[in-house]
């Protein structure tokens, strides 16, 4: 588990988009998307996951924000995907419920190379920041398909749509927090398949 870092480029007509990751950073951050909700989001994801995270992203706000979003998340599993490398010496599986404020909101996830995303609940419709609620989907399924990762989330309740999302993209960090540390064996892949 040494040298858990990757950096991504992606261009074309909707976004350009470059993200770097360190996953055993100390939760440092620069965060550009033009989209201030969505900054503080992943700015507070890098923090609690523990990852050093760069993003710039330049897309097309005139047409609006879903481009950018997804693109971001795509980058952003990705990344993860890369940095990851073989797996060998990691826990694979984080499993984080918590608290924001009156949300409660649980994310549980596989690192085992098999792409999956259940979202279970119903963000409050309101939009912080501009920022749709119907986003949050778009952007963990993105993470889920290019970082190969199995994602399952609830939000048990909620009833401040700022709460419930922060709360998602928190217990999100957590879980892969845990899921990329060390497991009990550091020197083999989690799988009776010897690959991940």
């Amino acid at each position: 588990m040494k040298n858990r870092t990757a950096t991504l480029v992606r261009k074309t007509k909707e976004t350009d988009i470059r993200l770097s990751l360190n996953l055993d950073g100390r939760g440092t951050y620069t965060v550009d998307t033009g989209i201030g909700f969505f900054d503080h989001m992943l700015e507070l994801f890098a923090k609690h996951a523990g990852i050093d995270l760069k993003v710039r992203c330049k897309g097309d706000l005139k047409v609006d924000t879903h481009h950018s979003v997804e693109d971001v998340g795509l980058c952003l599993g990705e990344a993860l995907l890369n940095a990851l490398g073989d797996k060998k010496g990691i826990a694979r599986y984080g499993d984080r419920t918590l608290p924001m404020d009156e949300a409660l909101v649980q994310a549980v996830l596989d690192l085992g190379g098999r792409p999956y995303f259940v979202f279970k609940g119903r963000v409050p419709r309101s939009e912080p920041g501009g920022f749709s609620p119907e986003l949050v989907q778009d952007f963990f399924k993105a993470v889920s398909d290019a970082g190969k990762l199995n994602l399952h989330v609830r939000l048990f309740y909620g009833a401040n749509t700022h709460h419930c999302i922060e709360g998602i993209f928190k217990a999100f960090a957590r879980a892969l927090s845990d899921a990329a540390g060390p497991g009990k064996n550091r020197t083999a892949i989690p799988s009776t398949k010897g690959v991940l």
